[in-house]
Formats: C-alpha cells, structure tokens, sequence
C-alpha cells in the first residue's frame, strides 16, 4: 500500500506534492514487521531534513510510522551529508512509558540474507510525537549492494512492551511457604491421623481442597466426617508426612526426608498419591522414578506403573526394555520375575514394543 511521502516537519504541506512516495508492506499486530520500499533515486538528491514516511503502523495498541531521511535528518558540518537516518516515530498519544525495539534489516538486491543495519531498544515517553534516529552509511557500497531497480528495501521490525524500568514489580508467589508454616502450627487444625503410635494434625479444608478422596471422607457421609481423629493403617508415617508436605505446600521432601532411599520413598508416594487421587504428586514421582531407572530397577518400577495406573511411566520402562542390551539384563532380576508372575500379559506387551 502507498505511503505518504513529506518533507521536513517545517514545511509539511508545501513538500507534499513534491517528495516521491514510499511503498510499505505490514505484517503482525503486537509486534509489526515491515517491508518499506524506497524510491531511492528519486529521493537520494533530497535535503537534509526531508524524510520520506512509511504509511502509519500499528503495533503493541499504538500507531507508528517509519521515516527515511536520505541525506540526513538535519545538516552537518561543511554540508557534509553522510549518513542517512531511519526514524521510528510514536504518534499515538501514550499517558505510560512505552518499550519498543526496533529493527533495520537491509538486504542485498539479490535478496541475500539481510544485514542486520540497526538493532535496539528505546523507551519512548509520554508525548504523542517521539522520534529515535539511526544513522546508514551514505558511501558508493549502499548503491552497489542494496539498490536494485532504482528502488532501496528495508525491512524493519517494531516490537512493543508496555512493560517499563517505572512499573511496580511484584514479588513471586508465596502461598506455599505460608500454607507450609500453616502444617507447622497447631492453628485450627480439627482433625488427626494415627499412624503406627504417631500423630499428625491437619485441616480438614486443605486436605478437601487437595483432595477428592479426602473430600468425600471428611466431608460426605462417610463415618470419618464426624471423627476428630483418624487412623490409618495401610500406609507408612514417613509415606503420610511427606504427602501432607506435598499437600501444603506443592513439593516434593527434601533430601533428609526421603532418606536413605528415596526410590523406595518415591514408589511409596506413587502408591499414596494414586489412593488419594493426587495426580500432580503421582507424576511427579513417576519423573523421579523413571530418572532413577537402570537395569535392576526397571523391572520392579514397571510393576509399578502396571498397579497404580500409570502410564505415562509404564510407556517409560516398555520403552527402555525395547532395548535389546537392557531387556537381556533386567530379565536376570528378581524384580523381573515377580514382573511376569503378577502380570503375564506384560511380556505381549514387551515383545510387540521390541519388535516395533
């Protein structure tokens, strides 16, 4: 599309006529990339101070337009004309400070990889008119290498973030370390869990809100609605404190709770995580367990994954077993034979991945 072409902000109505158009091609809408051609012979001979102008763009909610000053956007010593300069103007009114970057790439006339001839980043105030100038070489290489036709092709690329040095930062969220100081404290827990002779006290909102399963026994109709203490037996207490870490606070036991071994503390977090219907905490031990995955394990890890429904691991373990050198290894384990005696049907399983 055609863009209006003017002399300097001075004289703006008389040098209409008179300046030879440029050509722009827009393309985007947060961020503007624009092919602006220039008749270059036609424009070289212009003062210092008169521009030819991109048709107005929009990019990042505001309005721009790029100038091209073929002899300068005001005179030099000795009428000494260079440079030519490439201006990116605001022209929307702003009541924030506005981040742009703008680009210059000129490519050569038989539209080799373009060189990149500016590239930076402004802050542009609050008034409707801002302008940033970038001063080109003028010498003989700028017509030899990138004038073809008579006509000069830029390709510039405005980039917009309202984000700025004056905006309020905001510190990242800290609900999990309070909700985690919430676990330590006595304040308003109304239920306890009894395990193996030890207590844990908790709320009965957060563990609602975590989880479906505990929803419906501390508040449905089941007989644990109405009891102020709980008992468990099917579950280890480092297993129960360690998804009542989780719960509160989104991560995984440090390093001294998961003891000696924590592939053993993984799987049985697995196991509790897929009874209580915790299935960021099930795939997250499923990516330690599957980190931790070798040739004596793999066999017991896939079980696994097979009992507690997970597969995202199970297409993990099939998958490393497919490899031939791994398979004549891990099927030499204790951990592969109880493998095959709990599910026989994983050896299909193997055989169709291996010869897949």
């Amino acid at each position: 599309m055609a863009g209006l072409a003017v002399g300097n902000e001075a004289d703006h109505a008389s040098k209409r006529q008179r300046t030879p158009a440029a050509q722009t091609t827009t393309i985007g809408s947060a961020s503007a990339f624009v092919e602006f051609s220039v008749d270059y012979e036609r424009t070289k001979n212009l003062a210092a101070g008169e521009a030819v102008h991109s048709d107005t763009i929009s990019a990042g909610g505001h309005i721009w337009r790029i100038s091209f000053y073929p002899s300068g956007y005001r005179e030099v010593e000795n009428n000494s004309y260079e440079h030519l300069c490439m201006v990116l103007e605001l022209l929307s009114k702003t009541s924030t400070i506005v981040k742009a970057i703008f680009e210059v790439l000129l490519p050569e006339k038989d539209w080799q990889p373009a060189v990149i001839a500016v590239k930076k980043t402004y802050h542009f105030g609050t008034s409707c008119f801002s302008w940033v100038p970038h001063k080109l070489s003028r010498g003989t290489g700028l017509v030899q290498k990138y004038v073809k036709d008579g006509q000069i092709k830029f390709l510039c690329n405005i980039r917009v973030s309202h984000s700025s040095s004056t905006s309020i930062p905001v510190p990242p969220s800290d609900i999990s370390k309070h909700l985690g100081r919430l676990l330590d404290t006595a304040d308003g827990k109304d239920v306890s869990f009894t395990i193996d002779g030890e207590t844990f006290h908790a709320h009965r909102a957060v563990l609602a809100a975590r989880s479906p399963v505990f929803k419906a026994e501390l508040h449905g109709s089941m007989a644990e609605a109405t009891m102020a203490s709980i008992t468990l037996n099917d579950i280890a207490p480092s297993t129960f404190k360690a998804m009542l870490h989780f719960m509160y606070t989104d991560a995984l036991p440090g390093e001294v709770e998961l003891g000696d071994s924590p592939v053993d503390m993984f799987e049985r977090l697995l196991i509790a995580a897929d009874r209580y219907a915790l299935d960021r905490l099930k795939l997250l031990c499923a990516k330690k367990l599957w980190d931790n995955v070798s040739v004596d394990t793999v066999a017991t890890t896939l079980a696994c994954a097979e009992m507690y429904s997970c597969p995202e691991l199970k297409h993990k373990c099939i998958g490393f077993f497919a490899v031939e050198e791994n398979f004549k290894k891990a099927m030499l384990t204790e951990g592969f034979v109880r493998l095959v005696q709990q599910f026989p049907s994983i050896i299909v399983e193997l055989r169709d991945r291996a010869g897949t």
